[in-house]
């Protein structure tokens, strides 16, 4: 039994304690083998149930994912702090002085008229603050680690700023057709399938910026509408006293057709 005092309310403090007594010699086994790989798609996992309670509107929910995120944020300190490299502070104090540095207009003396203004001023001491010298270099800062569809569309905001972008979505649009005539030819042996494919997405989410629609969320979207339609295709199977397995792709078709039809 370690000492630590049991109180009905803990704060930051106690959270760092817990994980330094967590990864303590005698602390637990679990913990201390942890390092900053074996526990990167912890992170991941955790920001994305952020994600969903921020979409359920549910703040219990969201205050249970923030802490899960916020001791990942800890977990990761710590195996710094052990190594003597920064801990805690030096973290808060690091985004502290980004935030100040990227708000001249609140903490200095710019002004500005509008948010737009505001993002301006923000990518441009962004690009300065990180010392990219090219636009090249802006792409190049883009985590390779983010979901595909968002990484392309942030690629494509950033080459937009320097005027390498359609008129409208009707250029875009085209691209896509163009794209899926050359997937059609790499199926038939002439060209990569892979790359035509990437190349095909890649156009798909220029489309849907162009077209003020979020891909990521237009995906999830069309994942949720695939399990309810796919939901009631067993319902109705089921209505027949069959499995879906058990069907023939015909009969798996009309199922289908008819599940589209209730939504």
């Amino acid at each position: 039994m370690v000492d630590f005092e049991q109180k009905d309310k803990y704060d930051l403090n106690d959270l760092l304690r817990i994980m330094e007594i967590l990864r303590a010699p005698d602390g637990c086994m679990w913990d201390r083998e942890q390092d900053h790989q074996s526990i990167r798609r912890n992170f991941i996992e955790e920001t994305y149930e952020v994600c969903e309670a921020i979409d359920e509107r549910d703040p219990e929910h969201l205050k249970e994912e923030l802490g899960d995120v916020l001791l990942q944020v800890v977990f990761h300190t710590q195996m710094e702090k052990e190594k003597g490299v920064f801990d805690i502070g030096d973290v808060a104090d690091g985004i502290c002085k980004k935030l100040i540095f990227r708000h001249p207009h609140i903490f200095g003396t710019v002004e500005v008229s509008s948010s737009e203004e505001i993002l301006r001023n923000w990518d441009e001491l962004k690009r300065k603050e990180k010392h990219q010298k090219s636009d090249t270099a802006t792409l190049e800062s883009v985590a390779k680690s983010l979901p595909g569809l968002i990484r392309a569309e942030k690629l494509q905001k950033k080459a937009a700023k320097v005027g390498f972008d359609w008129d409208g979505p009707q250029g875009a649009l085209d691209k896509v057709a163009e794209e899926l005539g050359e997937v059609t030819q790499a199926a038939h042996g002439q060209g990569d399938a892979e790359e035509e494919i990437g190349d095909l997405l890649f156009a798909a989410v220029n489309a849907a910026r162009h077209l003020g629609v979020d891909p990521e969320r237009a995906m999830e979207k069309t994942c949720e509408k695939f399990i309810r339609r796919f939901a009631s295709m067993e319902a109705q199977a089921a209505a027949q006293g069959e499995t879906l397995s058990a069907l023939p792709l015909e009969a798996l078709d009309a199922l289908w057709d008819r599940a589209k039809e209730q939504g």
